[in-house]
């Protein structure tokens, strides 16, 4: 069976998922529990100068019968008193020795840092992580994302901690960003020893349209708060990707956001994530879904003939580049299995508005099964994305796989559209419909 253990920037656990610095780690009584579970490690709730929570606190987007597709938090850090999280980090190291313990710290000055940090290490912590990242509340007090989206100050405070820290550094970034790679090297130059992203994104989950405030309810008041749960994995792997990529960051990664499946854990390793975090999925389902992790993960890494987990992070960046290079010969098109078909028609009103026009309806009225015109087919895959019956729809390459030429090569060959109507555009030879053909559908 392949070894799952990890080794984060000198930070040791058992397996490579953490509880994210949030409501799941808020208190001594929680980690135990977790830990107990399987997990392998965990980021304290954000701890510093105490701070009042207001009451309520959460809001969701649901998807139609799904729940807590995303989830908007108005929360802050640690309401608790320090000594009192100190003394619960110091218990749980005495019964988990194993466990990855990471204090995630957040406060104002040089010398608040500095205590903070030595307290952190005295109660036994593992690791160190900066929250430079929270997008409400405390960034409006000068912490949080404000230092995160300007990287002179992640650079400066990060300096600040490493001037005493003897464990290692992690610097929890910002996505609330246009370019989160800059932060990213800040907290190099800064001295820090990994990086974690993604924490959450600037939200307003939606607005209760009778009262007329945005949600979360705090009386007849709200606020935006930061987003999480699956919504957001998308712009978390992106974001892990630029940073794994970036010649100048070169830290390890701690990946964020929207994490619920071993499948998200594996992607998030593919890109570059050595360890991964989870908090809003724990949320919804509670600590047990750590079961079905580390399960899935050493069934994956067994049929891949992995060894260890260190062996996938980053396999996927080879195959990452800019749009420039991809290949603009590579030809697919849609195929239709009619054993599978149930003659829904979906994939037909989704091209013919949606998209390209590639599937027609069949004449006889007998015949159920949509036709795929492949004259028309430009292997969007929207088609194949819409339906609802898995496989039924699928892409036959149709290129012969020898001439290989980018956007790039097409360029500096001059062999571009450089005019309005140039006839070298994509879509010059593609057949569309008559407008006024529209009309006489819509008359019908």
């Amino acid at each position: 069976m392949a070894d799952i253990s990890i080794n984060f920037a000198g930070i040791k656990s058992p397996n490579p998922f953490w509880l994210a610095s949030g409501p799941p780690s808020n208190t001594g009584y929680q980690v135990m529990k977790a830990f107990d579970c399987g997990w392998g490690g965990a980021v304290w709730k954000t701890m510093g100068i105490p701070t009042v929570n207001v009451s309520s606190r959460y809001g969701v987007v649901n998807y139609r019968k799904i729940r807590m597709v995303g989830l908007n938090n108005i929360e802050l850090i640690s309401d608790r008193r320090l000594t009192d999280n100190l003394k619960e980090i110091e218990e749980v190291k005495k019964y988990f020795p194993d466990r990855a313990v990471v204090a995630s710290i957040m406060v104002q000055t040089r010398q608040e840092w500095h205590r903070i940090v030595k307290d952190v290490e005295n109660a036994g912590a593992d690791g160190i992580e900066l929250n430079f990242s929270c997008p409400h509340g405390m960034s409006e007090r000068g912490m949080g994302s404000s230092v995160g989206q300007e990287p002179k100050l992640v650079e400066l405070l990060t300096g600040w901690v490493m001037e005493v820290a003897k464990i290692p550094v992690i610097v929890k970034l910002t996505p609330n960003i246009s370019d989160i790679t800059e932060p990213a090297q800040a907290a190099k130059r800064g001295g820090a020893n990994a990086i974690a992203l993604i924490n959450t994104i600037q939200s307003i989950v939606g607005v209760d349209i009778d009262n007329f405030v945005p949600y979360p309810l705090v009386g007849s008041m709200s606020t935006n708060g930061g987003y999480s749960g699956p919504a957001i994995k998308p712009i978390a792997l992106n974001m892990v990707k630029n940073c794994a990529l970036d010649k100048d960051v070169a830290l390890p990664i701690s990946g964020i956001g929207g994490i619920e499946t071993w499948r998200d854990s594996v992607e998030f390793m593919l890109l570059g994530a050595g360890s991964v975090q989870i908090c809003t999925a724990v949320m919804h389902y509670g600590f047990g879904i750590i079961k079905r992790l580390i399960l899935g993960l050493e069934d994956y890494l067994d049929e891949k003939g992995f060894e260890s987990v260190n062996e996938i992070v980053g396999k996927a960046l080879p195959n990452v580049t800019n749009w420039e290079n991809l290949n603009l010969n590579y030809k697919v098109t849609a195929k239709i299995d009619k054993t599978k078909c149930t003659g829904c028609k979906l994939c037909y009103t989704a091209c013919e508005d949606g998209a390209y026009q590639a599937i027609a309806l069949p004449e006889n009225p007998g015949d159920k099964y949509p036709i795929i015109l492949e004259e028309n087919c430009v292997g969007c895959n929207l088609c194949s994305l819409v339906c609802p019956v898995d496989k039924c729809i699928i892409m036959e390459r149709k290129d012969d796989n020898n001439v290989v030429e980018s956007w790039k090569e097409r360029s500096e060959a001059g062999n571009v559209p450089s005019s309005f109507d140039d006839k070298l555009a994509g879509g010059f030879s593609h057949p569309v419909p008559d407008p006024l053909k529209a009309l006489k559908s819509g008359e019908k």
